[in-house]
């Protein structure tokens, strides 16, 4: 079984507990990666931990480190 490499905004609001206008600023803003196919938008797997990691180091706190 393979593992999702892409996620529907809906899914990936599900999976970063954030809103959709914060989805939606966030890829404005370049900070959350995505891909139109059709009119659907779909944030990759990938983009998501990159995002994740981004901001894991914008707090300055690692994943090991307590807040």
């Amino acid at each position: 079984m393979t593992s999702r490499q892409l996620y529907r905004v809906t899914e990936a609001m599900a999976l970063l507990s954030l809103s959709r206008s914060v989805i939606y600023e966030q890829i404005r803003a370049g900070r959350l990666r995505s891909v139109c196919q059709g009119r659907a938008r779909l944030i990759p797997a990938a983009a998501i931990a990159d995002y994740v990691d981004l901001l894991v180091a914008e707090s300055g706190v690692g994943y090991d480190q307590p807040a």
